[in-house]
């Protein structure tokens, strides 16, 4: 096994680890301060004694088993000090910027305004080092893009995927088990590039989701031992996933060679969130309702709804997204980008067509769209 290989190992186990340090630590301080998440008729748990920061350890957790697997990286490789581009450094102080938002979020509370500004804020500096997508392969015809339209399109895309994993964040083990799945395969992805560094970074992310999931899916509340991420944890993971989604994307042959996957596979990754946000978007402006407004029409919502409960939901939604990886993988070998993603599209719409008609079948609505249930979003 190579050197690359064993530090990847050491950084998911070292994040482990720290996970499993923080976690009960965090749980210990949200019972003597009291910082619960309190049920509303939005939310999906009805318990009153569930912390909601354990998002805090992802970053903290992620970042000491980075730094100590570069360190020993960099001592083996004989290296006295270690070169670190632009983008690296804005996408160090972004995400802080981020974790810092959304641990205030999960503390006192903050409008949506106020925290968008702070997303495009530190999706901005990413462009704006020389990190954005500069190329479409051929997605409805189009290749190459100047940075006058490539700057744009990657604070948009950045700011719509980190709040797609923000919303995604609904029943136990929804959010962590979708960016798990997606860290993985760009875990897999950068490795045959040879980005090792990358690879190291997402093994540290994908570490501390380990002991949350565990927490978050069977830690008994009764027992103080269950967690929940809030928006410090999901807007972090968003944020990690939306930049490792660029990084990918560009093209830029002094990194990586060309790839004509090189957009279709971190889409692929991310169509789950990625098609629910941009679904819920559409029903709640054919509904005349406010797009940044609440109901109960999340796909984990609708699942629950037809009479599932939390841990099926789950695993239904994971498979969807599994499926998709599947059938576009075996897309892109017979046809381009464009094409797929409309596959993807009809697939997606069929798959919410079979619970419209299961939901009929049981009498209920196929959109709750119920004012008394209407919350502020996340």
């Amino acid at each position: 096994m190579t050197l690359h290989l064993l530090l990847i190992i050491f950084a998911f186990i070292a994040s482990s680890a720290c996970g499993f340090f923080f976690i009960p630590g965090i749980l210990s301080f949200c019972k003597e301060k009291g910082l619960y998440d309190i049920p509303n008729p939005r939310k999906i748990h009805n318990i009153n004694n569930v912390p909601r920061l354990g998002g805090i350890s992802f970053v903290p957790s992620m970042l000491v088993a980075f730094l100590i697997a570069l360190m020993v990286f960099d001592h083996m490789m004989g290296k006295n000090h270690l070169i670190i581009s632009l983008w690296t450094c804005s996408f160090v102080i972004s995400i802080l910027l981020i974790y810092g938002i959304g641990i205030i979020d999960d503390l006192i509370g903050l409008n949506a305004p106020i925290k968008f500004a702070v997303q495009i804020l530190a999706a901005g500096l990413i462009p704006f080092s020389g990190l954005y997508i500069n190329n479409l392969y051929g997605l409805c015809g189009i290749e190459e893009i100047p940075f006058w339209i490539g700057c744009p399109l990657t604070i948009f895309i950045m700011v719509f995927i980190t709040n797609a994993i923000n919303l995604i964040d609904g029943i136990d083990g929804l959010c962590s088990g979708l960016s798990f799945l997606a860290l993985g395969g760009f875990l897999i992805s950068f490795l045959r590039e040879g980005m090792y560094l990358y690879c190291i970074l997402i093994a540290g992310v994908m570490g501390v989701l380990i002991p949350y999931f565990y927490f978050n899916v069977f830690g008994d509340a009764s027992k103080n031992r269950k967690i929940f991420m809030g928006d410090s944890g999901s807007l972090s993971l968003g944020f990690m996933l939306a930049f490792l989604f660029v990084k990918y994307a560009m093209n830029n042959p002094l990194v990586m060679p060309f790839r004509m996957s090189g957009l279709l596979l971190p889409y692929t990754l991310l169509i789950v969130p990625v098609f629910d946000v941009a679904r819920m978007i559409i029903v709640r402006t054919l509904h005349h309702k406010p797009i940044f407004s609440a109901d109960k029409n999340h796909i984990h919502h609708k699942l629950l709804r037809t009479g599932l409960n939390q841990h099926q939901a789950l695993i239904v939604i994971l498979v969807l997204a599994l499926c998709f990886i599947v059938l576009n993988i075996s897309l892109f070998f017979f046809t381009d980008i464009t094409l797929i993603i409309a596959i993807d599209v009809v697939c997606y719409i069929l798959f919410h067509q079979v619970l419209n008609q299961r939901l009929k079948a049981q009498g209920q609505d196929v959109f709750s769209m119920n004012p008394k249930e209407i919350r502020k979003e996340k």
